[in-house]
């Protein structure tokens, strides 16, 4: 028995292409052209800029393509015989290899124009510009990236094949002036979200300055820049953290791990991320309080995670696990203390590169670092922080609420693809 046909129509469409009728379910490789790069061999590929770019795998990230002097590699041969690999205007690129493979597509824009494409990365083309726009918002969104995680099947490196890719089914309107308004709509959602990212690492870049201005540089005992009420106080005194605070290590919760238990577990995992990654459990067998600093303490060699910081904002709601501290502030701002403790110098030079860092308790207390004398202006200058730290956070919700509207959008104005 025949299989019914399956009956392609978005749930929101466009009120003028109500009455164009149904969608057309088709392959990838029924409306573009797919080839992949060359085989580049490794002595033909240099870091000296004067080469000719090679768009590589690493380049590519969610959406755009990056460079960066750290990875940008260069080809520094015979350009003839090797035009076809260069690409274009609006081609769509794929990295087809590594631990993000899926996602990591993007359109080609005019600065990224007469780059060699290398090997291991699929090049796409379209007839026109509405085909290749409408395409590009499938392959970087969550339809292609779940289809790439159910065809992948490597026991090693995650990668796609040309093959794969040009299996890949999507809905396709009438009309390309259909195909048109709807990767219209969708880019310029892209836009915006482009733009608030921007204005984050803005905000992010802004903090990054007053930290600077705000605590003495090296050598120094008054900041660069002082509130006008404090200037005639004087020098910042010194001290170290085992005069200011008390210090308790975590406790193991590992055997007490709950999915729906009362308190969040603070390891390590749940500070480097910023508290989205949580376990829980119903035992607080070191609970944090308000104004608690906890502290990482162990970590990778060049990890990102150690002497990272968290504040604690409210009780009742987190226990402290091993490899983590707790540092109660008794004679100084609470705020002000956990702003010159994260990832302070201090503590990062104790990570040599080779080996884990564990950083013990008298070393914690040995912190030595300088703080104004009046509680005031160790007061305003955290004020001023948290302030910075609250734009960052809004604007952070802000992108991410723009991402989950248009992911929303895409589910209604694409058809689901059987």
């Amino acid at each position: 028995m025949n299989k019914e046909k399956q009956n392609i129509v978005p749930e929101l469409r466009f009120p003028e292409f109500l009455g164009d009728g149904q969608w057309e379910k088709k392959n990838l490789e029924e409306k573009m052209e797919l080839s992949s790069g060359y085989a580049f061999k490794s002595k033909e590929i240099s870091e000296d800029s004067s080469g000719i770019p090679l768009l590589r795998g690493i380049n590519i990230t969610e959406g755009y393509i990056r460079h960066n002097p750290k990875i940008d590699r260069y080809f520094l041969g015979n350009i003839q015989g090797l035009q076809k690999h260069l690409i274009k205007i609006n081609d769509l690129v794929i990295g087809m290899d590594g631990s993000k493979v899926g996602k990591n597509s993007a359109l080609v824009t005019e600065s990224d124009t007469g780059s060699l494409l290398i090997q291991r990365v699929a090049r796409l083309r379209a007839k026109n510009n509405s085909t290749i726009q409408f395409i590009f918002q499938h392959i970087n969104s969550s339809i292609f990236h779940k289809y790439v995680d159910k065809v992948n099947t490597s026991s090693g490196i995650p990668h796609i094949s040309s093959k794969q890719i040009k299996e890949f089914q999507i809905g396709f309107p009438p009309t390309d002036k259909e195909q048109q308004k709807i990767a219209n709509c969708l880019s310029s959602l892209d836009n915006l979200i482009t733009a608030e990212t921007e204005k984050l690492a803005h905000l992010k870049d802004h903090k990054k300055g007053l930290l600077q201005q705000l605590f003495p540089a090296n050598g120094k005992r008054v900041p660069q820049f002082r509130f006008p009420e404090f200037v005639g106080d004087g020098d910042w005194e010194e001290t170290t953290l085992e005069k200011v605070a008390d210090y308790e290590n975590g406790k193991a919760h590992e055997k007490e791990i709950s999915a729906t238990g009362k308190y969040k577990v603070v390891n390590s995992k749940f500070i480097s991320t910023d508290g989205t990654v949580v376990k829980y459990t119903d035992s607080a067998n070191l609970e944090a309080k308000i104004g608690d600093i906890l502290m990482v303490l162990s970590d990778i060699p060049n990890g990102k995670a150690i002497a990272k910081c968290f504040y604690v904002d409210k009780d009742d709601i987190y226990t402290v696990n091993q490899r983590i501290c707790k540092i109660t502030p008794t004679d100084i701002d609470n705020k002000f203390l956990f702003y010159i403790q994260n990832r302070n110098s201090y503590f990062l030079a104790f990570d040599d590169g080779v080996k884990q860092t564990n950083l013990r308790k008298d070393t914690v207390l040995s912190f030595p670092f300088l703080k104004p004398k009046k509680p005031k202006e160790q007061q305003k200058i955290a004020d001023t922080l948290s302030s910075a730290d609250e734009l960052i956070q809004s604007q952070t919700e802000k992108i991410a609420a723009l991402k989950e509207h248009k992911k929303s959008l895409m589910q209604q104005l694409f058809p689901n693809i059987k």
